[in-house]
């Protein structure tokens, strides 16, 4: 075997395992229902009209990544969906790691089967990391902007990951990133400077008519540069956690998975009416 072949599984093993170390040992339990939410009977209540669809993380699932932020929203009166996308024939559980564009033709197939149920004009959409990347191609490609009004990115990688500079690597390995290309799509789609992002961020980040609001951390070890991640546009919120909780430490995982500070201010943009400070205490709201 050549010398860069040897050196070639330990790359892509270092990348998928830089991944998977974000997912929590919870993942084991993803065929548990979920509770409270997917409720297809559920209409949307006059103080929150339209039902809130949440899109899980690359190697998540629609129900371990969502186990406390559901909850949360079922709590203040929502109807709350979430689906899983992204799957690989025989890779079950760990999902999103199809092709990001074929992922977003799921998202729009859901939405529309929730509008259905719920009867709503539109949906909201809070993501999570890929999560809250992938719903940008449905917005902007596949119609979704008419039927979305907030679109929430906690820790998404809108302009895409240098994994703390490991993707700089990948072009000193012949055959890497066309091994993870064929293996894991949606894992070189979130690339800096893949044809994907490229595609994705030409004629600027945002569509009209869709509120958007990204919530990052600055200890994000995935999503790097963590700053990488806010969007440019007329109707975008931008908000570093540690400005709203100078002694929060979560990082990319925990900030979507448990952060309670990250999902006040995520409830915040769902209901600007009702908005309220969001601060250290908010861990107790």
């Amino acid at each position: 075997m050549l010398p860069w072949k040897r050196l070639l599984r330990p790359l892509t093993a270092l990348l998928l395992t830089a991944v998977v170390a974000v997912v929590p040992a919870a993942t084991a339990h993803a065929a548990a229902p979920s509770s409270g939410w997917n409720d297809y009977s559920c209409k949307p209540s006059a103080g929150h009209p339209r039902p809130v669809v949440l899109v899980h993380g690359t190697f998540a699932n629609s129900t371990d990544n969502w186990l406390a932020f559901a909850p949360y929203l079922v709590d203040r009166g929502y109807c709350v969906f979430s689906l899983d996308y992204g799957q690989l024939p025989g890779v079950p559980l760990f999902n999103a790691l199809g092709p990001i564009d074929k992922s977003a033709e799921q998202l729009q197939v859901f939405v529309d089967k929730v509008l259905a149920a719920t009867g709503a004009a539109k949906a909201d959409l809070v993501g999570h990391s890929q999560g809250g990347l992938m719903p940008r191609y449905y917005l902007k490609f596949l119609g979704g902007a008419a039927k979305v009004n907030t679109f929430v990115g906690i820790a998404p990688d809108n302009h895409g990951t240098t994994l703390d500079g490991l993707t700089n690597l990948l072009p000193y390995f012949p055959g890497a990133e066309d091994l993870l290309s064929a293996a894991t799509p949606a894992l070189a789609d979130q690339i800096v400077g893949s044809a994907f992002l490229t595609k994705l961020n030409a004629g600027g980040d945002t569509v009209p008519g869709v509120h958007y609001t990204v919530i990052a951390t600055k200890y994000d070890e995935v999503v790097t540069p963590y700053r990488s991640q806010f969007l440019t546009g007329s109707d975008v919120h931008n908000v570093l956690l540690q400005d709203l909780c100078p002694v929060d430490l979560s990082e990319h995982a925990a900030i979507g998975l448990l952060d309670r500070i990250a999902f006040h201010e995520a409830a915040n943009a769902l209901d600007p009416a009702h908005a309220t400070p969001t601060n250290c205490a908010s861990v107790f709201s």
